[in-house]
């Protein structure tokens, strides 16, 4: 099927679903969650069969947490072509819960117990304030786990930097990110690389970075580099 065929298929889908009538369920006005994030990047997780599934929180830190508070979002069930469609309520627990666990699931170093992004939810309605304050152990218990997972990633980042020769390639946000939050100032891979800034090696073709007199791939060194003539190898 080619692209154009898809489109009018979405099309008619759309144009369907629109022109069906829907059972609407009661919605209860205390059903709240609020989700609590003290990751300092911006997360949007959308999900495409519950209505609302955009969820947008803002970056937090541990100082100044972020919070987005949920209700319950539905999904519609079929149940006869001749009859209205039945909305299928889904509570607020469920959501903020199912929010956290699909951005979390999968993260790179990420265990989901104890080295996890910062975050969490709570019942209800909650300000900044009431999550610091009624919430100051799920906020230190968040803080040590997030702790860990900077601790396993900024790990992982020395052991690609030294295996790569430092190709800024195997270096990932997330890692420039918890070496940032851990105070790491001094790491080598810290520094914003750009692709463009890698030149090919002479010798296989390559791409090296520059700043190394050493081909990673194959050990050509750069008679150019001003580090070359320096360079003493064990016999």
């Amino acid at each position: 099927m080619e692209i154009g065929d898809l489109r009018q298929v979405g099309e008619f889908s759309n144009s369907f679903l629109n022109n069906r009538k829907m059972i609407r369920s009661m919605k209860n006005p205390m059903d709240k969650c609020t989700i609590v994030s003290i990751l300092p990047k911006e997360i949007n997780e959308v999900k495409y069969t519950i209505e609302p599934g955009k969820f947008h929180i803002e970056p937090g830190t541990y100082e100044n947490p972020s919070i987005l508070v949920v209700g319950p979002s539905s999904w519609w069930r079929e149940i006869d072509l001749d009859q209205p469609m039945l909305e299928i309520p889904t509570s607020s627990i469920q959501i903020a819960d199912s929010v956290i666990k699909d951005y979390c699931n999968g993260m790179l170093g990420c265990n989901m117990e104890s080295a996890m992004p910062g975050l969490f939810f709570v019942l209800g309605v909650q300000s900044v304030m009431e999550i610091k304050t009624k919430y100051k152990d799920k906020l230190d218990e968040t803080k040590a786990k997030q702790d860990n997972w900077y601790n396993v990633l900024v790990k992982l980042a020395d052991s690609l930097w030294a295996r790569t020769n430092g190709n800024p390639l195997t270096i990932s946000d997330e890692m420039r990110m918890a070496a940032r939050s851990l105070n790491y100032d001094n790491k080598a891979w810290l520094k914003d690389f750009q692709i463009s800034e890698l030149i090919r090696c002479i010798g296989c073709g390559g791409m090296r970075n520059p700043e190394y007199p050493i081909c990673p791939s194959c050990k050509l060194i750069d008679p150019t580099h001003p580090m070359a003539k320096d360079l003493k190898f064990a016999v």
